[in-house]
């Protein structure tokens, strides 16, 4: 199996820069992975395929403001860093750009000081771990120096960091958002709780490595970021009820996909807890607990659409997406949806 068979062509202008203003007027493309039917529909119309029965499961993961622009405190060079994982209360994994001068020892200050930040390790794949100093709570700190650590598809200034936010993140830790989410909002999802729909939520904090290429031929060669996620003992259970009833486990996003799928066992019950995940799911993966799935429209040649071939099969997959651009739907992180099931 070769990354090129994910390719597919994408007119950049169908690379939406910007949010739309009502978080639910995305399009949604509704598949059948079963027979290739393929819908054009509103979001809002999202409640015409769920059931009563069902459950939603949500990533509840919330998005740092991790992207500093700071100063190289000896030669006052510009510095752009991004928070990537925490190591440590004071400790960080980090992006780091422009790297080759960016050594260990090198003390980077942001703020005019107001957080100081010192590399004290230089890891194999070139991420710099970052010993921060400062005075307070280093959240509020960030708060006021961060920014949005938007993809760099998207070249637009955001004007309200919460949109760049799901309506229901709580658990601070991301690097990027849980994009399928952004098309919810809570108006929405009351509606969907009044139909008889459960709603769960888990946490996977999401790292750039979900959007880093895939650089190999050959896709099994590939090796998948380390991701962390919690499941509470009432989520575990409320998942695992639903399916005993017989509902569908209907994941928002593939972050959703891949914490169930890793806490999931043969039998398909899931296990509560916290761990680190470098799951990757590409064509052949037998799904354990996902039966229907809620997801945005993937870059080529990446992970993300070898786990939604993996679902739905890549043939009817690339239809999919040869449709959605042939109809002009809005692609990747403020763009449109689909529906598989």
């Amino acid at each position: 199996m070769k990354t090129s068979d994910f390719y597919y062509e994408l007119p950049s202008e169908l690379i939406a820069q910007d949010p739309l203003e009502d978080r639910s007027s995305s399009r949604l493309l509704y598949l059948n992975k079963e027979t290739g039917e393929m819908k054009d529909e509103s979001f809002r119309d999202i409640t015409k395929y769920l059931k009563a029965g069902d459950c939603l499961v949500l990533n509840n993961t919330k998005v740092l403001p991790a992207r500093l622009y700071g100063s190289k405190a000896d030669t006052g060079a510009a510095v752009e860093i991004l928070l990537l994982k925490r190591l440590t209360a004071e400790s960080w994994e980090c992006l780091v750009r422009p790297g080759k001068k960016c050594r260990p020892g090198a003390v980077i200050e942001f703020g005019g000081g107001l957080l100081t930040g010192r590399i004290t390790e230089v890891l194999e794949e070139g991420n710099r771990v970052i010993r921060f100093e400062f005075d307070g709570v280093f959240e509020e700190i960030l708060d006021s120096l961060g920014e949005m650590p938007l993809p760099p598809y998207i070249t637009h200034k955001l004007k309200d960091r919460n949109r760049y936010q799901t309506v229901y993140a709580k658990e601070e830790g991301s690097a990027a958002a849980p994009t399928a989410g952004l098309h919810f909002t809570q108006e929405l999802l009351q509606e969907i709780r009044d139909m008889g729909v459960e709603i769960a939520e888990v946490t996977l904090h999401v790292g750039l490595g979900t959007f880093r290429p895939v650089k190999v031929d050959d896709v099994t060669k590939h090796h998948m970021h380390s991701e962390y996620y919690h499941i509470d003992e009432e989520t575990a259970e409320r998942i695992n009820k639903t399916r005993a009833a017989g509902g569908r486990i209907v994941c928002v996003g593939t972050t959703s996909c891949r914490t169930l799928e890793s806490a999931a066992d043969e039998n398909g019950i899931l296990h509560p807890g916290g761990d680190w995940t470098e799951i990757f799911i590409y064509p052949g993966y037998y799904f354990k607990i996902m039966d229907a799935l809620i997801t945005n429209f993937h870059l080529p040649e990446s992970t993300l659409v070898m786990l939604v071939s993996a679902f739905a099969g890549k043939e009817k997959i690339m239809s999919a997406y040869e449709h959605a651009v042939s109809e002009k739907y809005r692609f990747f992180s403020f763009g449109d949806a689909m529906f598989i099931e």
